[in-house]
């Protein structure tokens, strides 16, 4: 009986650990593109609690961090972004703190094509 109550356990826990991506609470998508001319757009506004899919277009890698460099402690939310191969698309964290949270690729510091900010409100 013991046995049969564990596997109750960890199959509820394995439910209540989806690991789909979660919605914004508006429902809207709130995307940056990386191209081989920078990002786009270079500032974009969401909603408190919001995540951001950045998208990379370009045909090579970008490592999106949160300003400064190279601390990248601003925004933490941001660095979830992290190493973004030719294709490849990943969430931020939510963004649940009203403020305005510049981005650059680590790799990349000082190209002002590769920086953007977003407004969190």
């Amino acid at each position: 009986m013991a046995k049969v109550y564990v596997l109750l356990v960890v199959s509820v826990l394995a439910i209540g650990c989806d690991k789909s991506t979660p919605t914004n609470p508006s429902g809207t998508t709130y995307t940056v593109t990386i191209t081989n001319a920078g990002v786009s757009p270079k500032t974009l506004e969401v909603p408190l609690g919001a995540r951001v899919v950045f998208v990379n277009n370009d045909s090579v890698s970008h490592y999106m961090h949160s300003d400064p460099h190279p601390d990248a402690t601003d925004c933490t939310p941001l660095n979830q972004v992290g190493l973004l191969l030719a294709t490849q698309s990943r969430n931020t964290g939510n963004l649940v703190e009203a403020k305005t949270c510049g981005y650059h690729d680590h790799d990349a510091p000082t190209n002002a094509a590769f920086k953007g900010s977003i407004v969190i409100k």
